[in-house]
């Protein structure tokens, strides 16, 4: 039974984070693409944009992908948690904790 919770965990998680990356990367689901993303993270001092939005896409998809399928888990963890480690740092860290401020909550 706690093989099958954990493997619903990993697949939620994997695969949300795959969608992340497909909203950087190809503009899917709602997302802005390469460009668009681009020059968000240029807009917070993020530059290059484009090339950091690359690298952040990237590693959302296949820390995403590899994290769904439990393989090589530590570093499809570690790729995970630097794009969010990042995104608390530069978006969401300057509007406290609360997420009804946009916090890091």
């Amino acid at each position: 039974m706690i093989n099958i919770g954990l493997l619903i965990i990993r697949l939620v998680i994997g695969l949300l984070f795959v969608g992340h990356g497909a909203q950087k990367l190809f503009g899917w689901f709602g997302g802005y693409g390469l460009k668009g993303t681009g020059g968000w993270f240029e807009s917070i001092g993020m530059k290059p944009g484009v090339t950091m939005a690359l690298f952040a896409g990237l590693a959302e998809l296949i820390g995403g992908l590899l994290f769904a399928l439990g393989l090589l888990t530590p570093l499809a963890g570690i790729m995970i948690a630097g794009t969010m480690v990042m995104a608390i740092v530069k978006v969401h860290a300057p509007n406290g904790l609360w997420s009804t401020a946009n916090g890091y909550e």
